[in-house]
């Protein structure tokens, strides 16, 4: 049990490497100035079309990957994943200024559908996979995966970001190419599905509050599709992080706006990797009920506070907010993570876990699309956009609570 437990902290540490590096599909907004000046005729709707693409097909992959596991294992479906990433961003490597609109249809194609479907099957499998080690600490081990993930833009991202004005674009490309299949490729052999799992581990992780109380029988994606529980914590997830999109979308925007750095703004981004830890924790310690009652209050506060920071133009509170912010939107994808895994079983992890991520495309879409529009209907201000934060925390809210009632028909 020694060296099974020391081991499922190293396959942790792999995926969460491995994880790191795939993040880097969030840090779009770093090719998008280098694009831009590269084919100055592209639109900017143009090139954030690419990353609306990799979204939608970053949860079409995920969804496959949990499919592709009734006749693959996880590290062939990590070793596939790996390939598409090698092919999308090495034949992105080879847009031409020369040719604008062939160029733009290899950005869609081969970034968008490749690497976007590449980076929702190695996710999907890392995570249903490495977490089946941690019986005993679901969300813990999902939020160790996903703060690597989280961050993996922001880290990742600078690096990136200060290689291309080395070397440039298309060279960047080529050589993420080849850096992203060969970790992808050595950590696949760390993806692996534990022989057995104790029945004394087992039963501490679904036996009481501390887990997942509600964990009752296995379903299938069909049966859970089914349940009123399924859709209203979906709908959670989506309110969530919509209401995080709305802010960080733009957070280095709204630090200037507010008289401070930039750098004010990756308050958010390094909160999110903290939030997806500190969520998965809460998540073992005091239950699903609590620790979704706990995410919904910090949006809720955090749009409060960012609000008072507007009307007062305090700088602190403004950091303060974007830290809460930080902290609730990344709390979304770890209870995502456990809630379904404690809900609906583990059996089916892999396809229910991928089907709940879909709400990442209407998050993705309504959460900045709300923000963009309040801004034009208040000439600017962010007032109304920290004002519909705090309704949409409420309105998660009030969905935890109507989440406990119809988690009684689960048992």
């Amino acid at each position: 049990m020694e060296r099974t437990s020391a081991k499922r902290w190293v396959y942790l540490t792999v995926g969460t490497v491995m994880l790191l590096c795939l993040g880097l599909l969030y840090a779009w907004s770093i090719f998008r100035i280098p694009l831009k000046a590269m084919f100055p005729g592209w639109t900017a709707t143009q090139i954030s079309m690419t990353f609306t693409i990799s979204m939608i097909f970053f949860c079409l992959g995920g969804s496959f990957s949990g499919k592709l596991r009734n006749i693959l294992q996880g590290r062939y479906i990590v070793l596939i994943a790996a390939g598409l990433l090698l092919v999308g961003f090495w034949m992105v490597s080879t847009i031409d200024a020369t040719v604008p609109g062939t160029s733009l249809q290899k950005l869609y194609v081969f970034y968008g559908i490749c690497c976007g479907t590449g980076v929702g099957m190695a996710y999907n499998s890392i995570i249903s996979t490495v977490t089946k080690w941690f019986p005993d600490n679901m969300g813990l081990a999902s939020g160790i995966l996903l703060m690597g993930f989280g961050l993996g833009g922001l880290l990742l991202g600078s690096v990136v970001n200060a290689v291309i004005g080395i070397i440039g674009l298309t060279a960047t490309f080529f050589r993420l190419a080849i850096l992203i299949a060969i970790v992808l490729a050595i950590g696949s052999f760390f993806i692996r599905m534990p022989a057995a799992v104790s029945a004394e581990v087992s039963d501490a992780a679904s036996g009481s509050e501390n887990g997942c109380k509600e964990k009752r029988r296995e379903y299938t994606v069909g049966q859970m599709l089914q349940t009123p529980a399924f859709w209203v914590a979906f709908l959670w997830f989506t309110i969530i992080s919509a209401a995080g999109l709305m802010i960080i979308n733009s957070a280095a925007t709204i630090a200037v706006a507010f008289g401070a750095s930039a750098v004010f703004g990756l308050a958010v981004s390094i909160f999110n990797g903290a939030g997806r830890v500190t969520m998965g924790t809460l998540f073992d310690k005091i239950g699903r009920h609590k620790s979704m009652m706990c995410n919904s209050l910090i949006m809720l506060l955090g749009g409060s506070v960012l609000f008072c920071g507007a009307m007062t133009t305090g700088i602190l509170l403004i950091f303060l907010g974007l830290m809460l912010i930080g902290i609730g939107y990344g709390g979304s994808p770890a209870l995502t993570s456990a809630v379904i895994n404690g809900f609906f079983g583990s059996e089916n992890y892999p396809v229910n876990f991928s089907v709940a991520n879909f709400c990442l495309i209407p998050a993705a879409l309504f959460g900045p699309l709300i923000s963009s529009k309040l801004q034009d209907l208040s000439g600017g201000s962010y007032g109304s956009t920290f004002v519909m934060i705090m309704v949409f925390g409420l309105i998660a809210f009030i969905l935890n609570l109507v989440l406990r009632g119809l988690s009684k028909e689960l048992e």
